[in-house]
């Protein structure tokens, strides 16, 4: 990783010291909050204990029906449109209110985690902790998003021009059904606030301000099949051709863009006493260059005519996923406003960059003003795809503040004015 973006403190970031004396327009925000703490806590084990893993489509139902209902109660205009490839529909929610700026809200609602999983495990807290799967990794940022909408409801805020809602299915694969309505949609708002959780460091109070993009990696070699005892050498040994190809291509990173290519899927041969014809590897890409695609397909097409057998056929390819989200002022600005809304809670506020990549760079347009991204808006916790995913139960407050005050801030207009 690169040094941090901004100044920030490394010290995790605990929520028990009591919040300091806020103005009167912050001080009604925070009272909201902390109304909507217990409120929040009931929406997230509901939405926690329905399994909703990627391409699970009777549950991912389960969970977007709930979200429906709870948009449309709190007066969105409701779309919905198929997400193609995995399942699950993306569910957009639009509120209209009585200002001119345009911002958009957005998170995935599938998780990592297989039907039967919630039944092992299902939502609990245990000192200062919440548990479950997916209660990070993102139910809790589409909790915080609910409770942020109900929060302005109260305040009777409408102040921006629309509020754009946007929770989609198939995040953890890639969001191959949905980029397509979120890069769409996101043309047309000033801002676009993402809600994944803190990222980085467990328990570690963070947004993220710069991500890298994601590439998924494919070598395919065709060799000739043959009897392994009576007649190996009429054989073509595809196997052996990858592991040749596997360790030639071992070199395509580049630690000085920090780009990384690690091959994590081997697959060849059918039988012990066959010479395998054919054989398969996939590896995951990571970078923040976006020339990088071309430099490690031009090269890898180079090194893959280097043959240990002959009469081989070597395929390489690369998919493209997640494009990176790069340093940039609209960005860097968001999080120093993110950061000065927090210092009014006496809180400190990382601004990191992660290896990983999120939704939020389908919405960031290069070479363009708007809309201005910020990732990583929802709860603080860690372990995130893991049995022992967690949230900060303590940094429920401190978020959903964080969450309103950016509406209020971005919309123009003080709370109270």
């Amino acid at each position: 990783m690169k040094p941090f973006l901004l100044a920030v403190s490394l010290t995790c970031t605990t929520f028990l010291t009591p919040f300091p004396t806020l103005a009167a327009s912050q001080q009604k925000v925070l009272e909201a909050a902390q109304e909507q703490e217990q409120p929040l806590l009931e929406t997230l084990e509901t939405l926690v204990n329905i399994d909703s893993g990627t391409g699970y489509v009777e549950g991912l139902n389960k969970v977007a029906g709930i979200l429906e209902q709870r948009l449309e109660r709190l007066g969105a205009e409701i779309e919905t449109r198929p997400a193609p490839k995995f399942g699950g529909k993306t569910l957009i929610g639009t509120l209209n209110g009585n200002g001119d700026q345009n911002l958009m809200l957005m998170i995935h609602y599938d998780t990592v985690f297989d039907e039967g999983e919630v039944e092992e495990r299902p939502f609990r807290t245990e000192d200062g902790r919440g548990y479950g799967p997916g209660i990070g990794d993102a139910k809790g940022g589409v909790a915080v998003i609910l409770h942020a909408l109900a929060i302005l409801e109260e305040l009777d805020f409408k102040k921006y021009g629309t509020l754009t809602v946007v929770f989609n299915p198939d995040e953890e694969k890639g969001s191959l059904g949905s980029r397509d309505a979120i890069q769409q949609l996101a043309k047309d708002q000033d801002a676009v606030l993402v809600f994944e959780p803190a990222l980085g460091e467990d328990d570690v109070d963070a947004v993220t301000v710069v991500t890298k993009g994601i590439n998924y990696v494919f070598l395919d070699v065709e060799g000739r099949a043959s009897h392994a005892g009576s007649a190996p050498e009429q054989g073509r040994n595809a196997i052996m051709e990858l592991a040749h190809q596997l360790l030639q291509l071992d070199e395509l990173g580049n630690a000085d863009k920090e780009t990384t290519l690690n091959w994590t899927i081997v697959d060849g041969g059918a039988k012990r006493n066959i010479i395998p014809e054919q054989a398969h590897a996939e590896g995951d890409m990571r970078y923040f260059d976006a020339g990088e695609y071309e430099r490690v397909m031009n090269e890898a097409n180079k090194i893959i005519q280097n043959k240990l057998i002959e009469d081989t056929k070597v395929n390489f390819r690369i998919d493209k996923g997640r494009p990176p989200m790069p340093d940039n002022p609209q960005t860097q600005a968001l999080a120093e406003q993110a950061q000065a809304i927090y210092s009014e809670l006496d809180r400190d506020l990382n601004a990191i960059e992660i290896g990983g990549g999120t939704d939020a760079a389908y919405a960031y347009t290069p070479d363009s003003d708007t809309p201005a991204v910020l990732e990583s808006l929802g709860l603080v916790g860690g372990r995130y795809h893991s049995a022992d995913e967690f949230i900060v139960l303590d940094s429920i407050v401190p978020r959903l503040y964080l969450a309103t005050r950016m509406i209020m801030e971005l919309s123009g207009q003080a709370p109270d004015s």
